[in-house]
Parts: C-alpha cells; sequence; structure tokens
C-alpha cells in the first residue's frame, strides 16, 4: 500500500498543478469507497480555492477557504492530472474539477477515503490522535524513548504504531531496523534512550532516501505523472527471503508479526 514516501512524492506531485487554483465540482462515480464520499461534494467544492496541499501521516490535506479535503489513498490508491476529457477507467471513482484538468482518483480496492472536514483539520477524528510526523523535529530519539517505556510489544510494532510516530509502514519499518542494527523483536520498551537515538535516526534517514527516489513500486503505485518509485531496487532486508545479506552475506530471515511480514538479517541485526 502507499507508506508514507509515496502519498509524500504524490504530494511533490500535485501541489503546483493545484495550489492557488480554484476547484470547479467533483465528478463521483462510486462513493462507496472505506467511507462514504459525501454526496454533496460537488456542491461544496465548488467555487473553493486551493491555498495548501499538505501531508498528516498518509493522509493528503487540500486546504481551501472553507474547509479542508481528507484524501487516503487506501492499499491501492493513486492520484494522477488528467487533461478534462481523458475517458475514465474502470477504477477511476472520482475526479477533481479544474480548468481544463481533472485530479482523477484511482483506487481498485476501494479501501482510501475522500472526505470534506470544516473547522481545524487536527481535531478530526481519523487525525486528532495522531503522533508525531517522523521527518519533523517533534520525532527524536528522547521523543522515541518516552513512547516506548510501556510498550512490551515488538520493536517493529512499536514503531509501526501511529501513536508513537506517524507513517512508518512496513516496508520502512524492516529498512529501519536493519541500519539502526536492531532486532525486530526486541522488545520495544528495553530499547536505551541511545538505541533509541540511532533508530530514530535511520527511520528519518530512509524515509528521506525513498523520498528521493519517488517511493516504492511494488504493484501498482505511481506517481502524478504516472511514473514508478525506484527506491525497492535498494532494499537491504525487505521482501529479500533467502537472498543474501548486501552486507555480510547471510540469507535474510522472514517472519510474521502482528499479521505482517519481516525480513532481518541474523547477523547485522543481533
Amino acid at each position: 500500500m502507499p507508506e508514507l514516501p509515496e502519498v509524500e512524492t504524490t504530494r511533490r506531485g500535485v501541489a503546483p498543478h493545484l495550489e492557488g487554483r480554484t476547484l470547479r465540482g467533483a465528478i463521483v462515480r462510486n462513493a462507496s469507497l472505506r467511507w462514504p464520499v459525501p454526496p454533496d461534494l460537488s456542491a461544496r467544492l465548488a467555487g473553493e480555492k486551493v491555498l495548501a496541499v499538505r501531508r498528516r501521516a498518509k493522509y493528503l490535506l487540500l486546504e481551501c477557504e472553507s474547509g479542508t479535503l481528507l484524501i487516503h489513498l487506501g492499499m491501492s490508491g493513486s492520484l494522477r492530472l488528467m487533461p478534462a476529457g481523458a475517458p475514465p477507467q474502470k477504477h477511476d471513482h472520482l475526479d477533481l474539477q479544474l480548468d481544463g484538468q481533472v485530479l482523477r482518483y484511482r483506487d481498485p480496492r476501494r479501501f482510501g477515503a475522500v472526505l470534506w472536514h470544516v473547522g481545524p483539520i487536527e481535531l478530526h477524528p481519523l487525525l486528532k490522535a495522531l503522533g508525531p510526523e517522523p521527518l519533523s523535529d517533534a520525532f527524536d530519539g528522547a521523543a522515541l524513548y518516552a513512547a516506548t517505556r510501556r510498550r512490551n510489544c515488538a520493536v517493529k510494532l512499536a514503531i509501526m504504531d501511529n501513536h508513537v510516530v506517524v507513517g512508518v509502514g512496513n516496508i520502512y519499518a524492516n529498512e529501519s531496523l536493519f541500519y539502526a542494527g536492531m532486532a525486530p523483536d526486541r522488545a520495544a520498551s528495553a530499547l536505551t534512550l541511545q538505541e533509541c537515538e540511532r533508530l530514530a535516526g535511520e527511520i528519518k534517514a530512509v524515509l528521506k532516501r525513498a523520498i528521493d527516489a519517488g517511493g516504492s513500486t511494488l504493484r501498482d503505485f505511481v506517481d502524478s505523472e504516472g511514473k514508478p518509485g525506484y527506491f525497492q531496487q535498494s532494499y537491504m532486508v525487505y521482501d529479500r527471503h533467502e537472498e543474501p545479506c548486501r552486507r555480510c552475506g547471510s540469507p535474510i530471515r522472514h517472519i510474521r508479526q502482528g499479521q505482517r511480514s519481516t525480513y532481518y538479517c541474523p547477523l547485522c541485526q543481533p
């Protein structure tokens, strides 16, 4: 599914084409997403000027004059700028209308969301309990240490918990733990402050490298121009079961944690 680097890549792609422009409305072909698209969405958006395009965790936020459009790409969603007359395909569920263009929302699994919120967006039920952004100054070793003191779960599950830090999905949790030299099944509460500082630093570094590479394309993710991401070409452990570690040559191991696949090197991550 699109994780933070893919969502940030999408944000950077669409923001220059949306900010300062006026929405003409919306064409909703299928309102049955994870949460129903508001039936009056087109009327609400008509005439709204897009002031900014931001990201909070894996949510895209189109800040308008009267409210905020919240978009989540779900398991398989993408946004692409298209000519206004481009014919929709099977899974193109919604268009945001601009002069001469549309921002087209595609979601084969229909697990994403397009919602309208009036008022402070940070108070939206989907956002108000979220932890700090991993690339912000609010997230560092001290913050991670404080958040894990009473968490006896595995460290990998802790850094994927949006109450601890947002946006560190499965791929990037695997990679960050490798670079930090940390076993994914270590108890989060047992980490020292120094270990938390190292892990927080690697989370930031891995996410930045992934964003620079345009994110990861494992199945069908493409950016706003239809281009895939390339970070998967530099994975150290993720999806490399039984392949040799790029550092020590040991076979990469695979286990299940929280119903998700975990990959690690037994020698580099003792």
